[in-house]
């Protein structure tokens, strides 16, 4: 039921990207095209997931434990630290480039076009090389 469940729900994830458009990565370029052909529905989009999660999270919480699982996997940490922020300007140097973001980009995997491919590649390759780097970091 978990994985039928979590299928739907991707689905339901993907044709919001797509019907918002989000998959296009000119109309992501665009809105950070401030001086040029700003377009600022990337703003609204995101304002509307901000405001269902936070309902989400109003409605949900209060219950104590998911349907599905034996507890919520939420964050426990509260630290900004050099992970955290080197982390977060890799991922939005990655986005203004590309205009794709990890989440984004899959549903348009099955738009039969070599970008998004490209970019998976290259997310990947990258959670690949931060694995080992952080693996002989702590090596001994």
């Amino acid at each position: 039921m978990q994985i039928i469940l979590a299928g739907l729900f991707g689905v339901v994830f993907g044709l919001g990207i797509l019907i918002s458009g989000m998959g296009n990565p000119a109309k992501v370029l665009n809105f950070f095209d401030v001086a040029g052909h700003w377009d600022p529905s990337l703003a609204l989009v995101m304002g509307g997931a901000l405001l269902v999660t936070m309902l989400g999270y109003r409605l949900v919480l209060p219950r104590g434990e998911p349907f599905l699982a034996p507890a919520f996997a939420l964050p426990t940490s509260t630290r900004i630290d050099t992970p955290l922020l080197a982390g977060s300007a890799v991922f939005g140097i990655g986005w203004g480039i590309t205009g794709f973001c990890p989440g984004g980009v899959i549903p348009m995997i099955a738009s039969g076009y070599a970008a998004p491919l490209w970019f998976m590649a290259g997310f990947v390759a990258g959670l690949i090389a931060t694995r080992l780097f952080r693996a002989w970091q702590t090596a001994p």
